[in-house]
């Protein structure tokens, strides 16, 4: 008796009713376990790490067939619920076309229109990067995942990342870069003192604020064929001063630069460095580049993913650079990556949701995408 295949919506129920929040592990991945061995998958599971950042399971699953190798990457961790839920948010429920639970967009129902495709293309040479710290600082996720691959000989010729990317409609928008993100803290130190004898104190306020007006004005560029301009924003400032009466023996700021690909991000940090420090000389300037941007240009994978979408849905998707980092960054060491999955206004608030016909459309989706590699040959 053939197993039965995985049925997209159940298997999305099943990987909501898992509360998963960041660093995910254990009974979500469970769930996709059970859903990928009868598929001829060979599934391999690993927890790494230990808090703040840790522990973090990550699984990988590999199935060998003919063509092209695609692996398809996600993650089941989630963001805190919050909350204000109209029901339990690991509660799933479907009312009327919707299915409501965290995760249902970002993104189990994605990792489950996959697996469902899968499921309808047996011969396809496919792979699962999932990962339980996408949501998190990813310290002992993705970057994990692909080092364990790299053991394992295990490297595909293209790679699809299930992450919300469509902003209207379900097929109207594919994701074939993202920008680099970089945080970079600011201390400004001086000598706390009382407000009556300010000679015997040091003020480090004014040239904190001097120092801050420079990097505010920065310019970064103008952006480009795919990118929108890099920005600069000015996130955080303090002293710890809750007095009316006490100079602050600190200033502190952070400062967030979400940049394109004409920008690095170690070279951000020096540029901001010396602007604090034309003011401030004793200045302690730290920035952390949480991923550089990438730009996989248009092209074999891009148009294959997006024939997919217009063979089913009769709409050819926009490509875009638009929105946040996603561990596409990592990803792209390895070989092409785009981001294609479900809507994504409904991702992170209260009350998330995906209609369920957006399901059933996506894994026929995926399942053209499998289809169209299986016959192919490799690059």
């Amino acid at each position: 008796m053939e197993p039965a295949l995985p049925d997209v919506v159940e298997l999305t129920k099943a990987l909501i009713a898992a509360e998963s929040i960041t660093p995910a592990r254990g009974q979500v991945f469970d769930v996709l376990e059970a859903a990928l061995r009868p598929l001829g998958f060979t599934v391999t599971r690993f927890v790494e790490g230990e808090a703040p950042d840790g522990p973090v399971e990550n699984l990988l699953a590999t199935r060998a067939g003919t063509g092209t190798h695609l692996a398809f990457a996600g993650h089941l961790d989630v963001v805190p619920p919050g909350e204000g839920w109209t029901a339990g948010a690991f509660t799933p429920e479907i009312r009327g076309d919707l299915l409501y639970g965290r995760g249902a967009v970002d993104m189990k129902g994605a990792v489950a229109a996959f697996a469902a495709a899968a499921a309808r293309v047996p011969g396809a040479t496919a792979s699962l990067l999932i990962t339980g710290d996408e949501e998190g600082p990813a310290t002992f996720g993705t970057p994990r995942l692909i080092e364990r691959m790299a053991e394992r000989g295990v490297r595909p010729d293209l790679c699809l990342v299930g992450e919300p990317t469509s902003a209207h409609r379900l097929g109207d928008t594919i994701k074939i870069g993202r920008r680099g993100s970089v945080v970079i803290t600011v201390d400004v130190p001086g000598k706390q003192g009382h407000v009556a004898y300010p000679h015997l104190a040091d003020n480090p306020i004014p040239r904190f604020l001097r120092a801050l007006a420079e990097v505010d004005a920065i310019v970064l560029d103008q952006g480009n064929d795919w990118f929108q301009p890099s920005n600069l924003e000015i996130i955080d400032v303090h002293t710890g001063n809750v007095a009316s009466n006490v100079i602050p023996g600190k200033a502190s700021a952070r400062v967030s630069i979400r940049f394109n690909d004409l920008q690095r991000g170690p070279e951000l940090i020096e540029r901001v460095r010396a602007a604090v420090h034309a003011h401030a000389p004793e200045a302690i300037v730290e920035g952390r580049v949480f991923g550089d941007a990438f730009l996989t240009h248009p092209g074999p994978l891009s148009t294959l993913v997006a024939d997919a979408v217009e063979a089913r849905l009769g709409i050819r998707p926009e490509l875009s650079t638009s929105g946040g980092t996603s561990d596409a960054r990592f990803l792209v060491k390895l070989c092409p990556v785009i981001e294609f999955g479900l809507l994504n206004a409904t991702m992170h608030k209260l009350d998330e949701a995906v209609a369920l016909a957006d399901l059933h459309a996506l894994t026929d989706i995926y399942a053209g995408v499998l289809e169209r590699i299986a016959s192919s040959s490799r690059p």
